[in-house]
This record gives C-alpha cells, structure tokens and sequence, in this order.
C-alpha cells in the first residue's frame, strides 16, 4: 500500500515563530493532525509549569477535567499550530467510548477548505479565571492580522 503523502509541513510564520502550512489541499471537515504529547493532569502541570513566569506561549491543550495533553513533551507537528480570530481550522475532542478520560484524543479539523501554501490555524480558547487586565491582554496579544482579529488571545468572560 502506498504510503500517505503528508498534506502540512511546519515552517515560520508571519503570525507568530513556527507555523504550520498546507502542502496539499485539505477539504473541509477533514481531520488534519492529532495533537499529540505527553497526558498529565492538571496538579502535575500546575507543579511542573505554576510557578513559572507566562510569556503568552504554551504547548498546554486541556484534554478534559483529568488531564493535560503537554506537547512540550513528546508533541508533534500539530502544536506549531498558530492561533488566529478567524480561523481554518477547529480542536475537536474525540471522547474514548467506554469514558475512559486518559484516552480521549485531541484533533485538528479544517472548517473549511484549506489550500495548498495557507497557514493553519485555530482559535485557542484561551480562559483564564483572573480577570483580564491591560497586562494579561498584551501578554496573549493575538497578531493573526485577520481582518476579525480581537487583538488577544483570551476569550470574553461570560
């Protein structure tokens, strides 16, 4: 059987560092990448990353009220994933049938047609219980330049 050709490469990005971008056409709906790395709960993210000073850049994804997935450890392409207020793609959480929460899984699904050179991109869906001061804002400044952007990467409190 021939071997799959990879549709996404990883390379810089005008938004933000590394970026990944399609090297294929991608059609909508179409799951592109696990995002995969290592599964910790949260008291062992908050132990190991708590403390440290937040410099609006992480490889943290919240896999659901258990755990963590931690691409810092093991992670794979799908974490140079940008952010972006008008986005591609989408995070979709793959709920593990027999409700075992340590194999849920974490995908990145294209919303719409993505074609071949354009970054990939989703909304992060950043929350914080604090509240959003000037400071917090400009440290999750978004810098996706779309024409929608809201200028941070934190999502309206509710």
């Amino acid at each position: 059987m021939p071997k799959k050709k990879k549709k996404i490469e990883a390379r810089l990005s005008p938004i933000h560092g590394n970026g990944v971008f399609a090297t294929g056409l991608i059609k909508k709906g179409e799951r592109v990448v696990r995002y995969k790395g290592k599964l910790r709960t949260h008291a062992e993210v908050d132990e190991e990353y708590g403390d440290d000073d937040e410099d609006g850049h992480t490889f943290l994804f919240t896999l659901n009220d258990d755990y963590v997935v931690d691409a810092n450890v093991g992670g794979n392409i799908a974490r140079w994933i940008n952010h972006s207020c008008q986005p591609n793609c989408e995070s979709e959480i793959e709920e593990d049938a027999k409700d075992r929460r340590h194999k849920d899984k974490v995908f990145i699904q294209a919303l719409r047609e993505i074609k071949p050179g354009e970054e990939l991109t989703y909304n992060y869906g950043i929350t914080l219980d604090e509240p959003h001061t000037a400071r917090l804002k400009k440290l999750w400044a978004c810098k996706c330049g779309s024409k929608k952007c809201t200028g941070t990467m934190l999502q309206p409190k509710r």
